[in-house]
């Protein structure tokens, strides 16, 4: 598990799907970092549970579930490998895969950050556009806006 908040130690949340501003997120900080051993990176990728009257029945439900599970695995995985390539110790890299209802992506997102004491959270930015912006809003914009206590870094 993430080894206990230490002042020498600092960790550092990175938002991990298939998407690839992701992978361009988690190349940053394998470039910018490089491996050095004074960083725990946590890979979290939240399944977005919907609500039990989504699913016909129970079979249906599974089904999904196996297939999101799969997917995440794979995202952080890829991750890792790329982390790893960089540098990075495996033990300092710790797959986090949550399966929630997230009303707000940016509030599981930040939930998490606060539960794993991450001084840094590192998100892709996915480049809605206005319209979709002022419609459904932004997951980096409300990180950015709603985070307490830690640095936001928005990959490009």
């Amino acid at each position: 598990m993430i080894q206990p908040f230490d002042r020498l130690i600092h960790n550092i949340l990175i938002g991990v799907d298939e998407s690839e501003n992701s992978r361009r997120a988690v190349s940053y900080v394998g470039k910018l970092l490089g491996g050095l051993p004074r960083f725990n990176l946590i890979l979290l990728h939240i399944i977005n549970e919907p609500e039990e009257d989504f699913f016909a029945d129970d079979a249906e439900r599974n089904r999904w579930m196996v297939e999101k599970q799969e997917i995440a695995e794979r995202a952080v995985d890829a991750a890792k490998a790329v982390l790893v390539g960089e540098g990075f110790a495996p033990e300092r890299i710790f797959p986090l895969i949550k399966v929630r209802y997230c009303p707000s992506i940016a509030e599981c997102i930040l939930h998490e950050a606060e539960a794993s004491q991450s001084e840094t959270i590192v998100i892709g930015r996915k480049g809605v556009s206005r319209k979709e912006e002022f419609l459904f809003g932004s997951v980096s914009n409300r990180i950015i806006h709603q985070a307490k206590d830690c640095t936001v870094w928005v990959v490009e």
